[in-house]
């Protein structure tokens, strides 16, 4: 009886010391010097092949410690699949934590304003988030427009200019809602009002805030820009703007020509009456203000500096003047 009582006592000492090692072992790193490792782990992936990786890779010491860790703070079997970064530097402790709640790596996709679809698929192909064409398809795919509350057969102009962080895994029609979402967060509801006084729909600011944004060289003069085109449309004067020229054109090359801007195409400013039927890019807020408070001009025309400023004009003999002397240089 005393020897069992012995073995008891001694087996509840080395277990405490186990236990005491075992919590120690915890919030001790691997090592001092930071080596950070990208690790992946797959659904269902087993305890014992995930805490052999982190050893592999230098991520932490003694695998067994590890799972023996897991086991006792209860957590060995609540581990998120996914891609995370970890450093020699982390205590097991602190990863066991990460994996946990999920702390997985974010990857970053910064759309600048005025991209078109096309570029947007690029940036995104670019981030490693999958091809080009399957961006692309999902980004024409009219029925999953229509779900967001768009009237049109495309996201185009939808897909809001910013810094996104998406996991590795993200799909094309997630990475797109997001877009989307941040898009209607900006759009503020009281802007609805000055729509209906242009007689636009939301749509149609969308497109023409688009074309703003691809005119203009410098903030300061999207209102301006934006007065030129309420102008024009006031009076029934084809907007010419050589930006929808070229979205209409497939294959574009860099160089308009005039046989570009005589072609008639529904993106084609200086042949077809009005708004272009859809965005041409995907404007930022400024440019979607600037297309719903113009500023107040009798602006016509303008022609570029070459030095991302415009000069205006309010009639045809000073505008040809301006382009005479900074586009031809008489």
């Amino acid at each position: 009886m005393i020897t069992i009582i012995f073995m008891l006592i001694f087996m509840f000492f080395v277990a405490a010391a186990v236990y005491v090692d075992i919590l120690r072992y915890a919030d001790k790193p691997a090592s001092a010097e930071p080596v950070k490792q990208v690790i992946i782990v797959e659904s269902g992936q087993k305890f014992k092949s995930l805490s052999e990786i982190l050893h592999k890779k230098g991520v932490i010491r003694h695998p067994a410690k590890f799972r023996l860790f897991s086991r006792i703070k209860g957590h060995d079997k609540n581990i998120k699949a996914g891609e995370y970064v970890l450093s020699s530097t982390m205590t097991p402790k602190r990863i066991l934590e990460i994996f946990v709640i999920g702390k997985v790596r974010l990857h970053r996709i910064t759309i600048p304003e005025g991209y078109n679809l096309r570029q947007v698929a690029q940036v995104v192909s670019r981030a490693g988030f999958g091809t080009q064409a399957d961006f692309l398809k999902a980004a024409t795919n009219a029925d999953l427009v229509h779900s967001k509350g768009i009237d049109a057969q495309t996201f185009e102009g939808y897909l809001f200019p910013d810094t996104y962080y998406f996991t590795k895994d993200a799909t094309p029609e997630k990475i797109i809602s997001s877009m989307v979402k941040r898009f209607w967060s900006v759009f503020k509801p009281e802007w609805k009002n000055p729509a209906k006084t242009h007689g636009f729909t939301i749509h149609q600011v969308v497109t023409l805030a688009s074309i703003i944004e691809k005119e203009a060289g410098v903030a300061v003069e999207l209102p301006i820009i934006s007065s030129v085109f309420h102008n024009r449309l006031k009076r029934k004067i084809r907007l010419q703007s050589d930006p929808t020229v070229i979205y209409g054109i497939k294959n574009f090359n860099g160089n308009i020509t005039r046989r570009d801007l005589a072609k008639k195409t529904p993106y084609n400013t200086y042949k077809i009456k009005g708004l272009p039927p859809g965005p041409i890019a995907n404007a930022g807020t400024k440019a979607i203000e600037a297309a719903l408070y113009p500023a107040k001009t009798r602006l016509l025309y303008f022609v570029s500096k070459k030095d991302n400023t415009h000069q205006f004009s309010t009639n045809i003999k000073d505008h040809n003047r301006a382009v005479r002397k900074y586009q031809l240089g008489h």
